[in-house]
């Protein structure tokens, strides 16, 4: 798993967009409430700053893709945009997949021998 992770820039995104995601929506669900209606402020300062470690790394895999992967300006502006709403990257998810998936082909097809053929290990 590790390694799948640290070989696909696309994989590792995802991985760090649910992530995200999820301690966004815990941030908004329960830390934010618990703030204002149970008087615990302690649980948005932990909450919110790992939240907001989250987010610097995936702001930083969303450039490592970009620049590595050369994704257009507009894909990652959309990435981007999707990981400010609270369930943006759970929606965006099944599309970075794709393209996730459509690498992978790529990449499989980069290696096929001349004449149509696979090499076999």
């Amino acid at each position: 798993m590790v390694r799948s992770v640290i070989a696909s820039p696309v994989h590792f995104l995802r991985v760090t967009a649910l992530v995200e995601g999820v301690s966004f929506l815990v941030l908004l669900g329960i830390a934010m409430p618990l703030k204002y209606f149970a008087g615990m402020p302690q649980a948005v300062s932990v909450v919110g700053w790992i939240h907001g470690v989250l987010f610097v790394v995936f702001c930083a895999a969303l450039a490592h893709v970009f620049f590595r992967c050369r994704w257009p300006v507009w894909r990652a502006a959309v990435v981007f945009v999707a990981a400010l709403l609270p369930f943006g990257p759970f929606v965006i998810d099944r599309r970075m997949r794709d393209l996730e998936e459509g690498g992978e082909r790529a990449r499989g097809a980069a290696t096929a021998v001349p004449g149509g053929s696979v090499s076999e290990p």
